[in-house]
């Protein structure tokens, strides 16, 4: 079993490797199922210039918001980005690169990546700025554009539940995107609610297989409302 367990006890050892310049793709959609504690651990050792792929850049002073704080992201690439004035001010300042991508497409990117398949056909942003640039092609009377898929050198993920082996299950709208992210890094780490022993999860639930992941860590979530909506 020791050989198979990818339990590390430290945030330091679960982003070990990390660099400046590198590409991480984060799991999670607005705050919710976000990997809390590994973002701050990329904030504690300063990486700079990364380019980060997620659905948007969390909000100010929380999530994946705070790495903005002393300009660690260089690129962005998200699908929405309405709720962070510090990122729209690095953004109008030229300071912070930003590619905007459709959410399935972002999606099937992390995906496509994940199962080695360089780029796929979609009919989403055909005739609009989205697609400029990019080869099109018709199927069946209509007009695809060709994106590539993407991969990153490290993953970040929030689990509600992992074992040893790295096997993972989400819960509800914490799954997000990531299962998708899950499969895109070269090293995937699992913040997770709870570790279980191997053969505690039914193979049936398991979301995310053991193989795509190199490291499982024990996490401490605020889970953080991103807005209170309340009727009287």
């Amino acid at each position: 079993m020791a050989g198979f367990d990818k339990v590390v006890s430290s945030y330091q050892e679960a982003m070990a490797g990390l660099e400046d310049n590198m590409t991480v793709i984060a799991g999670g959609f607005g705050l919710c199922g976000i990997p809390e504690g590994l973002i701050a651990e990329i904030k504690n050792k300063g990486t700079k210039g990364l380019t980060v792929v997620s659905n948007n850049c969390g909000i100010d002073g929380f999530g994946l918001g705070i790495l903005l704080e002393d300009k660690q992201i260089k690129k962005m690439v998200s699908s929405y980005v309405g709720e962070n004035a510090l990122f729209e001010k690095q953004l109008l300042n030229g300071e912070l690169e930003v590619e905007l991508t459709p959410q399935g497409t972002l999606a099937e990117k992390m995906r496509a990546g994940g199962a080695g398949i360089p780029a796929f056909y979609t009919a989403t942003g055909y005739g609009t700025p989205v697609g400029e640039g990019k080869e099109s092609r018709e199927f069946n009377g209509r007009q695809y554009i060709l994106e590539e898929s993407i991969t990153g050198e490290f993953a970040i993920v929030k689990a509600w539940k992992a074992d040893r082996y790295g096997n993972c299950i989400y819960r509800h709208t914490a799954q997000n995107f990531n299962p998708m992210a899950a499969t895109a890094g070269k090293i995937t780490v699992v913040e997770a609610e709870e570790i279980v022993e191997p053969g505690e999860l039914s193979p049936t639930d398991i979301q995310t297989p053991g193989i795509y992941v190199d490291r499982v860590i024990l996490g401490q979530f605020e889970k953080r409302i991103e807005k209170i909506t309340t009727s009287d």
